[in-house]
């Protein structure tokens, strides 16, 4: 998960520069639910060395450094590549030398992995995108700003242009996008603002905006990331709400999605090639929905490598292809069992580069995966930018997925 794709998120990052004496009373509450959820989870997930860095993230955030430094050893025991140096939520813990030795550690464990290259770099720098999608139709890759509020349009040349103009329809940040092949529009997910709530939106071919709905239900929303079933429905994660829900194109609801467990900050979503599957990610792993019979089950890491915190998710050949910004900055494929279960082999596409600063989502074209390398999210708070003189241009990574 992006540091500002959620609330939580947001608040999470000030209460650690605040530290606990000062950090807002609805915080503090906010965490210790929270915090419980995860440990009653603990003995019956999938992906124990999940949980273990979940709770690390949140007993640093209110102030319980040993146990947070204990979870973290425990988490990189499990040699699935946990790497606590990039989590702005363990900031609390730098100071710490128990804490620095663990992330020496996970250098010796998990080394840096190069085999991207930069495909074409977006020379306006103050997009801070979050979503990116291919239309093999068109041979164009439409990128979400979230600060600009506008969704630009690529062509396989690098060629930059808006396909949806800034303050053209007042929308909200952009975060998930995705074109339908059907008719070459594209819909949106956006985060809220001060004034307005999260949207759905759909944009026609030539960028015109058809229809936005709001997701139901009072509370905060954030839409976040979506993938199209077929011509009948969306599947959306809502990451403040902790839902995912499929959209029904025709009535225009939104159904929340059962599942096993009780999602924390669903973020990537995608459907196996014959979308008989649905995959969604959150902090603690990536649960598999059989919408044949709508049964669901956590994916099985096999102990190979975590599949939390996964921020954009894609399908390639019965493996899932996920650029993770949350247990540690890297771009992975995991192939799968063939009832899409179990993870039976990971291989990580790129780690501890350049060119996996600060990634969110990306998109396949053919047999490569495309990845926004450096979208300076981190740079971005509350619809401003923290610091200018750190703005750069935008670059888009490729990797071959062969």
């Amino acid at each position: 998960m992006t540091i500002l794709r959620a609330a939580l998120a947001t608040i999470i990052l000030v209460s650690g520069v605040l530290g606990q004496q000062n950090m807002p009373s609805a915080a503090q509450s906010l965490y210790r639910p929270m915090i419980q959820q995860i440990e009653n989870l603990l003995p019956t997930l999938a992906d124990r060395g999940a949980g273990l860095f979940a709770l690390a993230r949140l007993y640093a955030q209110v102030g319980e450094t040993q146990k947070a430094v204990a979870l973290l050893k425990d988490s990189l025991a499990t040699g699935e590549g946990f790497d606590p140096n990039g989590s702005d939520m363990l900031a609390p813990l730098r100071s710490n030398p128990g804490f620095r030795r663990l992330v020496k550690q996970a250098q010796k464990q998990s080394p840096a992995v190069q085999k991207a290259k930069v495909a074409f770099t977006v020379p306006e720098k103050d997009l801070f995108p979050e979503g990116l999608a291919y239309d093999p139709a068109k041979h164009v890759f439409y990128m979400g700003s979230m600060y600009r509020r506008k969704i630009v349009k690529i062509t396989e040349k690098g060629e930059v242009s808006d396909f949806v103009k800034p303050d053209q329809y007042q929308l909200q940040p952009i975060g998930g996008v995705h074109v339908d092949p059907t008719d070459q529009s594209v819909w949106a997910a956006s985060d809220p603002d001060k004034a307005h709530g999260s949207e759905l939106y759909h944009f026609n071919a030539e960028g015109k905006l058809l229809e936005r709905y709001s997701p139901p239900g009072a509370g905060r929303h954030d839409l976040n990331d979506l993938v199209l079933y077929r011509s009948s429905a969306i599947y959306v994660t809502d990451s403040d709400a902790n839902l995912t829900y499929r959209f029904d194109r025709q009535t225009h609801a939104f159904t929340p999605v059962r599942l096993p467990r009780a999602q924390f900050f669903p973020n990537g979503i995608t459907l196996s090639g014959d979308s008989t599957r649905l995959y969604i990610a959150d902090w603690l792993g990536v649960i598999m929905v059989d919408l044949r019979d709508n049964s669901a089950r956590e994916v099985h890491p096999g102990g190979y490598s975590t599949l939390c915190g996964v921020d954009g998710l894609y399908w390639y050949e019965n493996s899932l292809i996920g650029v993770q910004s949350s247990a540690a900055f890297q771009v992975v494929r995991w192939f799968l069992s063939a009832d899409g279960q179990h993870v039976t082999e990971s291989r990580i596409l790129e780690k501890g580069t350049p060119l996996v600063r600060f990634p969110t989502t990306g998109a396949i074209r053919g047999t490569r995966f495309y990845f926004m390398a450096n979208t300076g999210i981190a740079n971005y708070d509350d619809g401003k930018i923290a610091d200018p003189a750190k703005l750069e241009a935008v670059q888009i990574a490729v990797v071959s997925l062969e």
